[in-house]
């Protein structure tokens, strides 16, 4: 499926979400204005202060850009480009991203520049291209989808950005605590590509992006480029064993660790045994609950993402 044809010089809606990055929503604000206007580009903010109207707000951009075939743009984190990439699938609009979150792995992964003025120049200049997007049962991630001890410690990292504010220091804060408290493994059933697998695991992370799993020296980590996802299951692990893991991601080394088993898939169903029938599941750091058995699996239907053809932080990954 390719996208609906956009105008020669299409109109940028913008989903920006003040939430995200630092209280920098007034100069991001500027810098697109200036941008569009140097470039003659027409385009509209759709400025949201709270998370509750960022979804009414992500589906106005979408029906707006298909009226005018003009390209829908989430200004914000992973999060935020999660949401409104969801609202953009299935629409025929292309797709972009101003990012200004945390961690920003989508963005990077593609080759989009961090800062504001750099990426507008992306949206302005750049064509679509098809990125894969990953399915749990009917919800995007573009990044990564886990329940278990990961998606807690996402849980724990938004209750103390909430109090502390959104910085580095807070989110390896909170991880810290998170880990220390620790949490109950889950006994899971897993099934693909004809295999079936019980395990107990501390936590289950599904990744499609390719850079976090370079960066943590995984061997699946192209898997998301070769039209899979790459599931990582860690077993139950003592504190110092956890931190342990940790510094071997850091190093690039995680492939390498006792206890962790991962595997590329296209399609994958988890049931989990002796728990409920819902499961907090974190899709690219959002938590929500799901119904059980989750269904893991690649989109039949790509993002069209306005981004470069060369991503140099993603080659450099693989050096």
């Amino acid at each position: 499926m390719t996208p609906l044809a956009i105008a020669s010089r299409p109109p940028l809606l913008i989903v920006l979400n003040t939430g995200s990055g630092r209280g920098e929503a007034a100069d991001t604000r500027q810098i697109i204005e200036t941008g569009c206007a140097t470039a003659g580009r027409e385009h509209r903010i759709y400025q949201v202060d709270r998370p509750d109207r960022l979804h009414a707000c992500a589906r106005e951009a979408v029906e707006r850009a298909r009226a005018l075939h003009g390209i829908v743009v989430a200004a914000g984190g992973d999060g935020t480009t999660n949401l409104v990439a969801q609202a953009t699938m299935g629409s025929g609009c292309a797709f972009g991203v101003l990012p200004k979150g945390t961690f920003n792995y989508f963005s990077r992964t593609h080759g989009i520049p961090a800062d504001t003025g750099q990426a507008l120049q992306v949206l302005l200049n750049e064509a679509p291209r098809a990125v894969q997007v990953g399915l749990v049962n009917d919800r995007v991630f573009l990044v990564n989808a886990s329940l278990g001890l990961y998606a807690k410690l996402l849980e724990d990292r938004e209750a103390f950005k909430a109090q502390y504010g959104r910085r580095r220091w807070v989110a390896f804060g909170s991880g810290l605590l998170s880990i220390v408290r620790g949490h109950r493994p889950w006994y899971l059933h897993m099934a693909w590509h004809g295999q079936e697998r019980y395990i107990r695991a501390q936590t289950l992370f599904v990744a499609n992006n390719a850079l976090q799993l370079h960066q943590v020296g995984l061997p699946e980590a192209d898997a998301p480029e070769r039209g899979q996802l790459a599931a990582v299951a860690l077993r139950p692990q003592g504190v110092f064993a956890i931190f342990g893991l940790l510094a071997r991601g850091a190093l690039g080394r995680l492939g390498e660790a006792d206890g962790v088993l991962s595997f590329p898939f296209e399609s994958m169903t988890v049931h989990p045994l002796y728990r409920s029938r819902r499961v907090q599941v974190a899709t690219d750091g959002e938590i929500g609950w799901l119904d059980m058995p989750l269904h893991f699996r690649v989109s039949p239907e790509p993002l069209w993402l306005v981004r470069p053809m060369m991503a140099p932080e993603l080659e450099a990954a693989r050096q």
